[in-house]
C-alpha cells in the first residue's frame, strides 16, 4: 500500500498543496485527475522525493517511504528524460542496469518491454529519430524495466494515437495484475474511466473527490430515465421534476422510484428503466466548478 498523507507544499507565496492525500492498493489503479496548475505533479515528485513537502508524509507498506523503497518504484515524469542520441534498446538496458541490474537481466527485460510496447524494430534507432508516440513508449519501458514495486506516472498517454494508449493501457493493467500499486495523472478522462480502478480528483491543491470509479458515478446519479411503449404522456403524471428526452422520461427528485415504475408499467410495455450514470469527465467538471 502507497499512501500520501496531508502533503502541504508552498512556492512563495503559492499553497501548491494544501492536505493532499490519497493511496493506491496493492494491484490498484489510481487515475489522479486535476487542471493545470492542480498539484498533480508537485504531489507525484515528492511522492518519488524529487522535491521535499513543506508537511506531510509519504507512508508504503506502513513505514515512511525512504531511499532504497523508491528505488523500487517506476516513475515517468511529464517532462522526458531520454538521451536523444542513445540507440532505444541500449537505452533502456542501461536504466536497468542503473536500478542494480546484471546486463544480462537488464538486457532481458530491456527486450521483453520492446516487444511489449511494439518497439523491437526500434530498438537499433536513435532515440532522437522516433516520433514523440514512440518516445513516450521508450519512456515507459525505461520506468518499468526494472520490475518495479509502485509505478507513479505523470502524464503517460500524452501525445500517443488510439493504438499506442491501447498497448500503454495494456502494460500498466499488466503491472497491476501483478500486484504493483499504480498511479497516473491524465487529462484524458475516457481513459481514466476505462483502465482505473479509482480516482482522485485534485484543485487548487486540494482532493475535491475521491473514490472508487463505479462510486463515484453512483455517487452522482441524479436522474431516472424511463422508456415505455404508450401514446399516452405522463410527464405530468410522474413523481418528481420530470422532463423529456426524445422518446425517453428523466425524473429527478422523486420521493419513489417504484412508484415511478408501477406508473410507466400501467401505461405500456416499459422498454428501458435505469438511472443514468455519470462519465468521470462528467463528475470532473461540477466538482472543479463546485
Amino acid at each position: 500500500m502507497l499512501e500520501i498523507k496531508d502533503l502541504h507544499k508552498r512556492f512563495g507565496d503559492t499553497l501548491a498543496l494544501d492536505g493532499v492525500s490519497l493511496s493506491a492498493a496493492p494491484g490498484e489503479v489510481v487515475g489522479f485527475v486535476g487542471a493545470n496548475g492542480a498539484g498533480k505533479t508537485t504531489t507525484m515528485r515528492i511522492a518519488m522525493g524529487v522535491l521535499a513537502a513543506d508537511s506531510g508524509q509519504i507512508v508504503y507498506d506502513g513505514a515512511p517511504l525512504g531511499v532504497e523503497q523508491r528505488r523500487r518504484f517506476g516513475y515517468m515524469p511529464s517532462e522526458r528524460g531520454l538521451y536523444p542520441k542513445m540507440k532505444t534498446g541500449e537505452q533502456v538496458a542501461y536504466f536497468g542496469e542503473l536500478h542494480g541490474m546484471s546486463k544480462t537481466e537488464a538486457r532481458r527485460s530491456a527486450g521483453e518491454l520492446l516487444e511489449q510496447l511494439n518497439l523491437t524494430d526500434r530498438a537499433g534507432d536513435f532515440v532522437q529519430d522516433l516520433s514523440l508516440g514512440n518516445q513516450q513508449r521508450v519512456q515507459l519501458a525505461v520506468s518499468l524495466v526494472h520490475d518495479p514495486e509502485v509505478l507513479i506516472l505523470d502524464e503517460p498517454f500524452s501525445g500517443l494515437d488510439p493504438i499506442a494508449v491501447d498497448v500503454m493501457g495494456a502494460a500498466l493493467r499488466d503491472r497491476a495484475a501483478a500486484g504493483a500499486p499504480v498511479i497516473f495523472s491524465s487529462h484524458q478522462l475516457d481513459l481514466i474511466e476505462r483502465l482505473c480502478d479509482s480516482v482522485s480528483i485534485i484543485g487548487n491543491g486540494k482532493i475535491i473527490a475521491a473514490g472508487g470509479v463505479e462510486e463515484l458515478k453512483a455517487k452522482e446519479v441524479k436522474q431516472l430515465r424511463v422508456s415505455v411503449e404508450t401514446d399516452e404522456d405522463l410527464t405530468g403524471r410522474l413523481p418528481g421534476t420530470v422532463t423529456r428526452d426524445g422518446d425517453d422520461y428523466l425524473v429527478e427528485d422523486s420521493p419513489d422510484d417504484q412508484e415511478v415504475l408501477r406508473i410507466a408499467a400501467a401505461a405500456g410495455r416499459i422498454t428501458r428503466f435505469a438511472y443514468d450514470q455519470p462519465t468521470i469527465a462528467e463528475i470532473f467538471r461540477e466538482a472543479v466548478t463546485r
